[in-house]
């Protein structure tokens, strides 16, 4: 969002994850305004930036994980 604007950080991956859904839901129906959308587009892409920044810090968890612990971690593409 812009520096302006006012979101509530989701609580959770999971929270944000159902907020994304709520998002492409009311966008897809096409019942907005031009300026309501933008806003929600604007939401969503913050909420997908954050999205992707706690799955890429899992992945590195879960490699430093598997150098720990001596375990094989298949290698899985997060970006398709």
């Amino acid at each position: 969002m812009s520096k302006n604007s006012k979101v509530k950080e989701p609580s959770s991956f999971e929270d944000a994850m159902k907020r994304l859904e709520e998002i492409v839901g009311t966008l897809e129906s096409g019942n907005s305004s031009l300026d309501e959308s933008i806003k929600l587009y604007e939401e969503g892409m913050t909420l997908a930036k954050s999205c992707m920044a706690q799955l890429n810090e899992a992945k590195l968890k879960l490699k430093k994980i598997q150098k720990t612990t001596g375990g094989a971690i298949e290698e899985v593409d997060l970006e398709n």
